[in-house]
């Protein structure tokens, strides 16, 4: 006997709750202002209980304003070089080794059946002529955490830069974003483009922050975004999931 269809899919969204309550997920937030600036406790976390409804959800967070890839990149220097970059900074990359103990610690609470890195930064970088060498400075952190943190099938969604700027460096930064997220089978992007539009003297421009609306819906965003990967789906492909 078929079961009519609103006691079909009462039943479906049952069995996936009863099947997410005992699943443990751990979302690793970085980068500069604009992750600074995100407030996960009202965007980002409520999505993820909404989308993943019994699941245990773990999260950690190291965002400093500012800061260029390189300072979460222990290699950068050689990348740039490769790259034809003559700016040289024998930076020790602390944020990176931040980033990983807090991971390695969450974990040792209790292994989670997945692992996303959501990243919103490269502003420094678009702004101080060092887009050359994001894309592959962007693939190595990812690499690295894959590595670190024995999670080879670590999910990871990028926040693209904002429309504050229009020209080549900030813009070779948006389309590496874009790029790293499309090649990798476990990767998407978020966008950001309408998130940053304000007022002043009345007149609209596109801040390089976003408005708290605009935080808001950046945090669902990369929450639908991890989720679908999470669930198996493809992600928005224009980076505005529903």
């Amino acid at each position: 006997m078929k079961l009519p269809t609103f006691l079909a899919v009462a039943a479906a969204t049952f069995f996936c709750a009863l099947a997410q309550a005992g699943e443990r997920h751990l979302f690793i937030l970085s980068g500069q202002s604009n992750m600074q600036g995100l407030k996960e406790k009202t965007s980002v976390l409520p999505e993820l209980k909404k989308l993943l409804p019994g699941a245990d959800i773990q999260h950690v967070k190291f965002a400093r304003g500012g800061q260029p890839i390189r300072k979460w990149v222990k290699t950068w220097d050689e990348i740039a070089r490769k790259n034809k970059l003559t700016q040289q900074f024998n930076d020790p990359a602390e944020f990176y080794d931040v980033v990983l103990k807090q991971a390695k610690a969450s974990i040792a609470e209790g292994k989670p059946d997945s692992i996303t890195f959501l990243w919103m930064q490269g502003e420094r970088d678009g702004k101080t002529g060092l887009a050359a060498a994001y894309e592959e400075s962007m693939k190595t952190l990812i690499a690295n955490l894959r590595k670190d943190l024995q999670a080879p099938g670590m999910n990871f969604v990028i926040g693209r830069l904002c429309d504050h700027l229009n020209h080549d460096q900030w813009n070779a930064v948006r389309d590496a974003q874009v790029k790293v997220a499309n090649d990798d089978p476990r990767g998407a992007w978020a966008d950001t483009d309408d998130t940053n539009d304000k007022e002043r003297d009345g007149r609209k421009w596109n801040d390089l922050h976003y408005t708290k609306e605009g935080y808001d819906l950046f945090g669902r965003r990369l929450a639908r975004q991890a989720v679908k990967l999470i669930k198996g789906e493809k992600p928005d492909p224009k980076g505005r999931p529903e």
